[in-house]
């Protein structure tokens, strides 16, 4: 069993993708009879909610071209009933204009070694973003960002950054500046995990 993208605890995911190996002729080649059982055994805060049968070889891992996120930030008065879903905000309105000159930021292929825990195995650091903004839905600000890979991490720490830029207490040169390599130490806090969600994956 392969999943296209790993999250830390506590991060929501609404499109994970799951390849799995069946063997032929089995009952569970029937996606309808599949899904059913699976979901029978299945704790309560996951579900399957889809199932298809892929070519042969299919990898969920491998043969995705990228992943997108969205960060959700409550800029409002707290709310009991969505504190497991947002990152909730207090304190002056955040700069909108500098969250959206981050987020242009990161758009290209930068070294994201600031974004990712210094203890790693990673031993490439350099990611593609393929979009990165942010947008309002009713009092939540939003940042979704698609890549064709992250870094552990990587996400929670440039909102966590970000969000230091719109309190004013970065300017955004400085968060441009880490795009070009420089260590962990230099960047901001890593985000609180319950605001992500992994939203899509996408293949060829």
């Amino acid at each position: 069993m392969r999943v296209a993208g790993r999250t830390d605890a506590g991060v929501h995911a609404t499109a994970q993708v799951v390849s799995l190996d069946v063997a032929p002729g089995r009952p569970a080649t029937d996606p309808l009879r599949l899904r059913q059982s699976v979901n029978g055994l299945l704790p309560h805060d996951v579900a399957v909610r889809k199932v298809t049968l892929a070519p042969d070889g299919f990898d969920a891992r491998t043969h995705a071209l990228s992943r997108t996120y969205d960060y959700r930030v409550l800029a409002a008065p707290p709310s009991p009933l969505r504190r497991s879903r947002t990152f909730q905000h207090m304190g002056p309105p955040l700069d909108r204009a500098a969250l959206d000159a981050c987020a242009a930021a990161c758009v290209g292929q930068h070294d994201f070694t600031a974004f990712t825990p210094s203890g790693t195995d990673h031993v490439f650091f350099h990611r593609t973003v393929l979009q990165c903004q942010w947008r309002d839905e009713a009092d939540e600000m939003v940042l979704r960002i698609e890549a064709n890979a992250f870094l552990r991490h990587m996400v929670r720490v440039i909102v966590g950054t970000m969000l230091e830029c719109g309190r004013g207490r970065r300017p955004v040169d400085d968060f441009t500046a880490l795009l070009e390599g420089a260590p962990r130490s230099a960047a901001g806090p890593t985000a609180l995990p319950h605001a992500l969600t992994l939203v899509g994956v996408r293949y060829g």
